[in-house]
């Protein structure tokens, strides 16, 4: 189809020029001008006195048609390099074979051009050629790149780049041609011998790496660029430090060189690709059911400020919802969820309810003022050796707390409650897992009371990778601090999973699937937490062996070597996506739920000793597959046993 020419064009006007057709057109023509002007000037230099000119068209067709098989016109005059003057050195050659051969097969026509007529304007065609692309990349060079030109009111910096091979001058060359960087490149520092006292591409070279912080006192340099990609890290951190103790900034080259050579170096943390250490594809589930559900519908979600709360809360939005209920204890938390919500989706209706879940009667409140249809309970205490060490938290939050949102929940009708679950809950050995398995079965109980129709689920996460307080941040900051990387224990492995899986589990599970059951996503084979920490090094541009140590610390309190998605006694199938499997739990007897809750709130209230004894003969109790760590709340096994022959737990 023919491009039609907007009003706002004329056939002469920049826009217009600007159109890649038109562009090729115009180098056309030029070239073509260029071969007869070669032509011409080429005849009248050999041919006797008086002989009219002749041949110039097809010379013209000729050397036009050799353009083209080698796409010239598609060469870009500004950053026109040493590859471009090859392949037209190449098509000059080639033109001047073909001059050759067209001459002698019109030896005998008697209109033949000479040989030398021929050599001569292939050469000077080629010569034209190249000259017209030379000054279309010297004008550029002058007119944008030569002098430093920084943005009005800003100061450019001056920029050492300590470096002078392949990255250094490339580096140097950018920072001249692009002047919105406000860099002024005031020379080099490089440990080669040979280079010392030269200037490359203009710029000087002002000594070895050992005058780094005298020679940013004497340019008065302010920003210290390390293009020096194959040098070991210990040395990149050496220089970092001494520039910016002389009062320097410092910047690296980008990553391109680590993943190009063979050989690590130490850049600044650049921002780590969370599928990059999935070891898997990332699972896309279906959300085209969703819609159906979430518009127009009050969407509550605890927890609303932590990390899994807020990106429920930005997939939510893309359903239009009526109204997003973020409901949580830390105001912070909130208020950073609501900023980056009302950013991202503005029209959307947003309401905040500062509200801790243990309190019953805010929570009354605030469920009576929303009557939310969709409650998503994602408020918890999560952190293995803390609740290990105040297992009192892990009952109120994550016990009395859920069943606090269930009972809320209820009392309005709400329709789809999604309690999130750990894969910690199976087998556990430590509280949180304990106390996550019997927010499991409340839901289970609950559902036995929901209105008709409603879905009450729990989702069981893995290890969700970069939210708040997981591995990913702890090793990022390690990782800025020069390390070590702390693991503890070389073969422990978890689970693991993106935000945004998690957030869609939550959604495809909570409105398609059935109540009453645990949904799990197929979260692949478990990953050794040693290889994750060696991963996040080498795509910081680390080598572990060299750069960074990875020290191990030893299994902390409540904590084993893996994590089971199921437990024996589960059945397992796969009913709302092939990458979800759903287990059908064994029913707690309402009426031991109810007396281990009472008693597990009494314990609350005990003082400390009797307190830990007291949650741990009910968790015990409750849940049969827990197996206290010994060195976690399990240290007061032998306060359970003496307490239950002494019947102390008969009175509850």
């Amino acid at each position: 189809m023919t491009p039609t020419i907007s009003s706002s064009e004329t056939l002469i006007s920049p826009k217009f020029l600007r159109r890649p057709l038109v562009r090729q057109g115009v180098k056309l023509v030029l070239d073509a001008f260029l071969a007869i002007l070669s032509w011409f000037l080429c005849q009248q230099l050999f041919a006797e006195p008086g002989t009219p000119p002749h041949g110039a068209w097809r010379w013209t067709l000729l050397a036009l048609g050799i353009n083209l098989v080698f796409q010239l016109t598609r060469q870009h005059y500004r950053l026109i390099g040493f590859r471009d003057a090859l392949r037209l050195a190449l098509a000059t050659a080639v033109l001047l074979l073909l001059g050759l051969v067209v001459s002698m097969l019109l030896q005998g026509s008697g209109r033949a051009p000479e040989l030398e007529t021929a050599i001569a304007a292939a050469l000077t065609t080629g010569g034209l050629w190249m000259l017209l692309r030379g000054a279309h990349r010297a004008y550029y060079e002058v007119t944008t790149g030569g002098h430093l030109r920084a943005p009005d009111g800003v100061v450019p910096h001056r920029t050492l780049i300590v470096g002078a091979g392949r990255a250094g001058v490339i580096i140097a060359e950018e920072l001249k041609r692009h002047p919105e960087l406000s860099s002024e490149v005031v020379g080099f520092i490089d440990d080669a011998l040979e280079k010392q006292g030269i200037r490359i591409q203009g710029t000087p070279m002002l000594g070895p790496s050992t005058m780094l912080a005298p020679l940013i006192d004497q340019y008065e340099v302010t920003q210290v660029v390390l293009a020096i990609p194959s040098v070991a890290g210990k040395v990149i951190r050496r220089l970092s430090d001494t520039a910016r103790a002389a009062g320097a900034s410092v910047k690296t080259v980008p990553g391109i060189y680590n993943l190009l050579g063979n050989r690590s170096w130490k850049p600044e943390l650049k921002d780590i690709s969370i599928d990059d250490l999935l070891r898997r594809e990332p699972v896309i589930l279906d959300q085209s059911s969703l819609r159906l559900i979430l518009e127009d519908s009050v969407v509550l979600i605890t927890g609303g400020g932590g990390s899994i709360g807020a990106e429920l809360a930005r997939q939510v939005a893309a359903f239009r919802p009526s109204r997003i209920i973020l409901l949580g204890r830390g105001e912070n938390s909130l208020w950073s969820s609501e900023r980056a919500l009302r950013a991202e989706f503005p029209n959307q209706s947003l309401s905040l309810e500062l509200c801790d879940i243990r309190n019953p009667l805010r929570l009354e409140q605030a469920f009576s003022r929303w009557h939310p249809k969709v409650v998503l309970h994602a408020a918890a205490h999560k952190h293995v050796p803390y609740l290990e060490a105040h297992p009192e938290e892990a009952v109120e939050n994550n016990i009395v707390g859920t069943r606090n949102v269930l009972q809320a929940a209820l009392a309005v009708g709400c329709h789809t409650f999604v309690n999130i679950s750990t894969d910690k809950a199976i087998n556990p050995t430590n509280v949180l897992g304990a106390t996550k398995r019997l927010a499991e079965a409340l839901v289970l109980q609950a559902a036995h009371h929901a209105p008709e129709g409603a879905r009450y689920v729990s989702v069981r996460f893995g290890n969700v990778l970069g939210s708040r307080g997981s591995v990913v941040p702890i090793f990022q900051d390690q990782i800025r601090m020069g390390g070590p990387l702390t693991v503890t224990h070389p073969d422990m492995t978890r689970y693991f999973m993106t935000i945004p899986e998690a957030s869609q589990l939550v959604l495809q599970a909570g409105i398609l699937g059935e109540t009453g059951k645990v949904y799990v996503l197929d979260m692949g084979d478990p990953v050794r937490i040693v290889d994750l920490a060696t991963d996040m090094a080498r795509l910081s541009g680390l080598d572990p062996a060299r750069d960074i140590d990875i020290q191990f610390t030893g299994i902390r309190p409540g904590e084993k070597l893996f994590e089971e998605m199921f437990s024996p006694q589960e059945d397992q199938c796969s009913e709302v996506h092939p990458k979800v499997f759903n287990a059908s739990l064994t029913e707690l007897p309402e009426a031991l739920l109810e007396e281990g809750l009472r008693g597990l709130q009494a314990g609350i209230t005990l003082p400390d000793g009797k307190r830990q004894a007291q949650i741990l003969h009910w968790l015990l109790a409750l849940v049969p597959s827990y197996q206290p760590s010994p060195t976690g709340l399990g240290r007061y096994g032998d306060q359970v046993a003496d307490r239950r022959a002494s019947g102390a737990f008969a009175l509850l």
